[in-house]
């Protein structure tokens, strides 16, 4: 008997499951997601987040209940998270969108920069050293890598290949002369 009424609670609580209404991040299954529509609000939200970053959030949230695997939404998402010292989210976002963008260096890069800020430097430089994995070319990754490497007193293997990339193609003359200063050579 006993065995019976465990079977009948588990078919009524998969039952119930199964017929609960979807949230806005419900299993989404191909037929129902709605790419498009997710990418052109995740634009709109992308020219908003400097500017409004309320709006852009719900426009970012409305991409991801048309397609929950829009991993573009899910690092602007993270991004907002971010800013506003939300750690946790932006880990969690970041997450989702490394898994969905398999081939981007910038939800890795996104989440060594939240990993570093939450005091966990090691796991920090494993995030930078993913994007590098992916966009071995990545003169961010590689400098986030360089300043967390240097903050934390750690003589990484690729230091010194780091700093010469950096002094010759960094993103901003600061970043070059800061390369060039630890032995990256003059740009």
């Amino acid at each position: 008997m006993r065995g019976f009424v465990v079977a009948v609670v588990l078919a009524l609580a998969a039952s119930c499951a199964g017929s609960k209404p979807g949230g806005p991040y419900a299993s989404q299954d191909a037929a129902r997601r709605d790419t498009s529509a997710a990418e052109a609000l995740n634009r709109e939200a992308a020219a908003q987040l400097d500017t409004d970053p309320k709006a852009a959030e719900a426009l970012l949230r409305e991409a991801l209940a048309r397609d929950l695997f829009f991993g573009p939404a899910h690092n602007n998402l993270g991004v907002l998270h971010l800013a506003r010292g939300e750690l946790y989210e932006a880990a969690s976002e970041f997450e989702w969108a490394r898994k969905l963008l398999p081939a981007s260096a910038d939800p890795r890069i996104n989440l060594a920069i939240t990993l570093e800020r939450a005091g966990r430097a090691d796991d920090a430089m494993d995030a930078y050293k993913a994007a590098l994995e992916v966009q071995p070319g990545s003169i961010a990754a590689m400098h986030g890598a360089a300043v967390l490497a240097v903050r934390a007193g750690k003589d990484e293997p690729q230091l010194a290949a780091w700093f010469k990339e950096i002094a010759m193609a960094g993103e901003n003359r600061a970043w070059r002369e800061w390369a060039a200063e630890r032995g990256g050579g003059r740009p």
